[in-house]
């Protein structure tokens, strides 16, 4: 028995016959060719300040993707998901067809639609983790873990997470997701 084992294990560590290496994902950060013109991405990608939004670098291909940001200041800021034609100079996003977004008040915004609203006792504050869930018809807020159970939806086409804010508001945050839900990735 413990030489089948050995010899399982050597087979394993060797790459025998039929076994596929894992490539590891490609990193998703904030894209610093899809930003405001006011806005600076710092620590790799992970950090934005400044005033404007910026789209990550991967769309939400996946058909349950999941993605996070930490809240490093209070302010002005939004957190969703946006197509590439989105005037990430314009701040609030959620004004057009081309951005849903969570506004720091805890509104849930769509061509300048109110979609939803997080509890009043429950709006996100700095140092808390805020998660979108995006299905390709609606969005959900998850607050430090916690479905806030606050969907909307509108939004239509290839879309990217996204951030905007006034000074340095956001930290992108790799972080595992509600059971079921895949963690963004690029292609």
């Amino acid at each position: 028995m413990a030489a089948s084992m050995l010899c399982c294990f050597s087979w394993c560590r060797d790459g025998g016959a039929g076994h596929i290496p894992l490539k590891e994902m490609p990193a998703v950060h904030l894209d610093t060719q899809r930003m405001g013109t006011d806005v600076v991405i710092v620590k790799n990608g992970r950090r934005i300040c400044g005033t404007g939004g910026c789209l990550a670098n991967a769309p939400l291909h996946q058909n349950k993707s999941y993605f996070e940001f930490k809240i490093q200041s209070t302010g002005i800021w939004g957190i969703g998901v946006a197509t590439q034609k989105a005037n990430l100079n314009q701040i609030p996003l959620g004004r057009d067809v081309h951005s849903l977004v969570m506004r720091n008040d805890g509104a849930l915004y769509y061509n300048n639609e109110e979609k939803n609203r997080l509890p009043a006792n429950n709006l996100p504050q700095e140092g808390d983790v805020v998660g979108i869930t995006y299905d390709h018809v609606e969005l959900n807020v998850y607050l430090n873990g916690k479905n806030m159970h606050c969907p909307a939806s509108g939004i239509r086409g290839t879309v990217y997470p996204v951030v905007y804010g006034k000074s340095e508001i956001f930290k992108l945050f790799p972080g595992m997701g509600p059971k079921g839900w895949e963690l963004l990735h690029s292609a």
